[in-house]
């Protein structure tokens, strides 16, 4: 008598699984079960899926419906009518920051303050189902010790990479921009000229960072120049990415115009952030050289409604004000052109754990669901140097997975409020 083929491999999956269970009997294991699994990679859905995590990472990802008898030990987690996903990335944060307090309001409260805000802010942004982390600028080393504290166990939060300090020219971005000459406030890791932009990222990577960011062009949130306007040398990128790379360490440009971008990407960094007023040629160039693109296309909906309350100055607004939809449009462009994305929302400038509501945005702009996804997934982790450790629910990497009630493929503003999350094997949010 012939089985049938179904029957029969769900009873070999399940077989697996129970190998696998046996093997881990002695070791920390759960088993998650749900009605769906999303592949990022394929955007394939596994029907029924079974995930064994054992010590936080994923050992076994099969699929079926049979019970399967389990030591005691052995956490059962039971989803129905819930897909997974893998664990969200967001490439682009400052933890230690609060859109609250905009202009000059934050001057109100000590340097430590702000270390503390970002214990909140963690939580908020694990909660939102963002397991891993990009913290783009953090001043005090604060995101450094965030890192720390999560990994000790001591807060909970995500996966944290952190660049501790951003840096570029004096009077720059990444300066200190809002004071008189009296008072000579400045960033301590200012770099004019090779051999100081050197410097700084061996300084850095010294004192904690992980990824270098620098800022080659003006921005929205600083005072005295504008978005466009170039403010690195391309030596002094070079510079920057040769020392990098030696160390190991991936460089992040904070870049809006199209001279900076350009030579940026000539420079030889790893993502451009923003690319708000990017041309053809740095598309082209983007393309050819494979460098991603960070853009942050949700936020100025925030910041337009309520940055004003929040103390933002009239000149910031304004900057937000010119560039939104011209970024929006060559986020259309750009993607089109075959431009490798991944997902950076800048949160920070608007609140922790509203990550989620950028995936919307994506598909308004051209984006299918499943690219949206994949630029917080499978893109991300590419980009970071840890694929097949985050981004994926498959055997090796971590344990980390959101669950929506529906399909994200369908509706990818489930996102926006995941019921479930788990980080290394551990359930932060259940329904």
């Amino acid at each position: 008598m012939t089985m049938d083929k179904n029957r029969l491999r769900n009873r070999l999956l399940g077989a697996a699984a129970l190998s696998f269970i046996a093997c881990a009997a002695q070791a920390q294991t759960v088993v998650v079960r749900a009605a769906h699994l999303l592949d990022p990679v394929t955007g394939r859905m596994l029907a029924d899926p079974v995930v064994v995590i054992t010590d936080g990472k994923v050992v076994h990802v099969g699929s079926g419906t049979q019970p399967l008898p389990t030591p005691p030990e052995v956490e059962q987690l039971d989803l129905p009518g819930v897909t997974l996903l893998p664990g969200l990335i967001d490439m682009h944060v400052h933890l230690t920051s609060s859109p609250v307090y905009g202009g000059y309001s934050y001057l109100q409260f000590s340097d430590a303050f702000w270390t503390a805000v970002g214990v909140r802010n963690a939580k908020d942004t694990l909660e939102a189902g963002f397991t891993t982390v990009r913290n783009l600028g953090s001043e005090f080393y604060g995101d450094v010790g965030l890192r720390e504290a999560v990994s000790e166990g001591h807060i909970p939060g995500p996966r944290i990479v952190s660049a501790a300090y951003s840096f570029g020219a004096t009077g720059g971005h990444c300066d200190s921009t809002f004071f008189p000459p009296s008072m000579d406030e400045k960033s301590p890791y200012v770099s004019d000229g090779p051999e100081a932009a050197r410097r700084n990222v061996r300084t850095l990577r010294k004192y904690g960072a992980q990824v270098i960011k620098i800022c080659a062009t003006g921005g929205v949130f600083s005072r005295g120049s504008e978005p466009g306007a170039q403010q690195m040398a391309i030596d002094e990128i070079k510079a920057v990415t040769e020392a990098a790379q030696m160390a190991g360490m991936k460089v992040a440009a904070h870049a809006h115009g199209a001279p900076g971008i350009r030579a940026a990407i000539l420079g030889g960094v790893d993502t451009i952030e923003h690319a708000s007023l990017v041309d053809d040629e740095g598309i082209r160039l983007a393309r050819e050289h494979g460098v991603w693109f960070s853009m942050d296309i949700y936020n100025t909906e925030y910041t337009q409604s309520e940055g004003r309350k929040n103390g933002v100055l009239e000149d910031n607004l304004r900057k937000d004000r010119d560039i939104a939809e011209i970024q929006r449009e060559n986020f259309r462009k750009a993607l089109r052109a075959g431009v490798k994305m991944v997902y950076g929302t800048d949160a920070g400038v608007f609140p922790h754990g509203q990550n989620g509501r950028q995936f919307a945005v994506m598909v308004r702009y051209g984006a299918t669901p499943l690219q949206a996804i994949q630029s917080a997934t499978v893109n991300a982790a590419e980009a970071l140097g840890q694929a097949g450790q985050v981004g994926v629910v498959a055997p090796g990497a971590w344990g980390d997975m959101v669950g929506v009630v529906g399909d994200p493929l369908a509706d990818v503003t489930l996102l926006e409020a995941p019921v479930f999350v788990m980080k290394g094997g551990e359930t932060v949010k259940r329904p």
